[in-house]
């Protein structure tokens, strides 16, 4: 445990040491939804019903930016060689990178969410959803998108591969995320955002583990 401790605070430094991709993030995902109403004109009911998806889109668009930056810069300098080594397990490792990868690509997304359903013209209710929603799912997203790197990882302008990999996985998470912040109270869209999270965080480090073996052996 205390490995994965340390492991998780190594990548949490690392992501924080360039804050700047942090606030470039939440910065593509304002933009990216405030630029809807723009285009769809001051129809204050049609923004109210398309500001789910518009959400859900932004957000996993803007966590698709900082994805290749989750394994490639320790596969070019050498260190994922030495982390398959080590004693901690590298499906441990990856765990720790994708909980690091939540905390610095999801969770600031949620927290700049405010600002959006604001612009959206979103009501309170729907908000308190839209919290939910993206708490529940957005692990799911990250869990994904730890897969598509670690498939992409050894190939040059993998970054660009690794969405396209992703996209089929994440477009169940992107239905029921919105089914949350749409359907009625008695729905079980939470429950069904839940489910794919909790499978996705506890099968992703495996999956990723031995596509980086396979790549990188």
């Amino acid at each position: 445990m205390s490995g994965f401790v340390a492991m998780l605070r190594r990548e949490l430094a690392l992501s924080w040491r360039g804050g700047g991709n942090v606030l470039t993030l939440v910065l593509f995902f304002v933009i990216t939804g405030a630029i809807v109403p723009f285009a769809v004109g001051p129809d204050k009911p049609l923004l109210a019903r398309i500001a789910p998806a518009i959400i859900w889109i932004a957000a996993f668009l803007a966590m698709l930016l900082g994805l290749d930056r989750l394994f490639r810069p320790d596969h070019e300098d050498g260190s994922l060689i030495l982390l398959r080594q080590a004693d901690l397990p590298l499906s441990a490792v990856i765990a720790a990178k994708v909980i690091s990868y939540w905390l610095v690509s999801a969770l600031p997304l949620i927290l700049a969410s405010p600002l959006l359903a604001v612009l959206l013209g979103m009501d309170l209710p729907a908000f308190a959803r839209t919290l939910v929603s993206l708490l529940l799912g957005t692990p799911a997203l990250a869990a994904f998108g730890a897969i598509g790197a670690a498939t992409s990882v050894t190939i040059r302008h993998g970054g660009l591969i690794a969405p396209i990999l992703i996209a089929p996985l994440s477009i169940p998470v992107l239905i029921f995320g919105v089914g949350t912040i749409t359907a009625a109270q008695s729905s079980a869209a939470p429950l069904f955002l839940a489910a794919l999270s909790l499978m996705a965080m506890a099968l992703a480090p495996f999956a990723a583990a031995l596509a980086i073996s396979l790549a990188e052996d």
